[in-house]
């Protein structure tokens, strides 16, 4: 896991990875969705270095969707693109300009591979940290 994540009601470790943009932007596309709610965006402060999975690799071949067969996505192995981090906080940022701007090139390098806005961001566990982007009801 990237960070100390545990299970809220089992407590069991949580197992985590990078973002796969390329499986956001597929289940966009197939369910008609207009944004999405990217949440947890405090759990990459300071991280030097972020990886985004742009791609994946199958047999040798890359891919740029997730294959529907259950034999398929065993084999397949991501390509990722990293991009720079950032060492100040995002913890309980409130507003866009409360976020450094490595966070902010981040979510827009998100926004662009998944082909849809981040409509709302979250930066903590708490209900309130959290950021209009773009409003999903205009």
């Amino acid at each position: 896991c990237l960070r100390h994540e545990f299970g809220t009601v089992t407590g069991r470790k949580r197992r985590c990875g990078w973002f796969d943009a390329v499986l956001v932007r597929q289940a966009i596309k197939t369910g008609g969705i207009d944004g999405i709610a990217l949440t947890k965006l405090d759990v990459l402060d300071g991280f030097e270095e972020i990886n985004i999975c742009t791609g994946y690799k199958l047999d040798g071949e890359t891919i740029d969707y997730f294959p529907s067969g259950q034999a398929e996505q065993a084999r397949v192995e991501p390509i990722y693109e990293t991009i720079e981090g950032w060492s100040d906080t995002t913890y309980g940022a409130r507003s866009w300009k409360d976020l450094p701007a490595a966070a902010i090139k981040y979510v827009r390098r998100v926004e662009e591979l998944i082909e849809a806005p981040v409509a709302l961001l979250s930066t903590s566990p708490e209900r309130d940290d959290t950021i209009l982007v773009h409003d999903p009801f205009q």
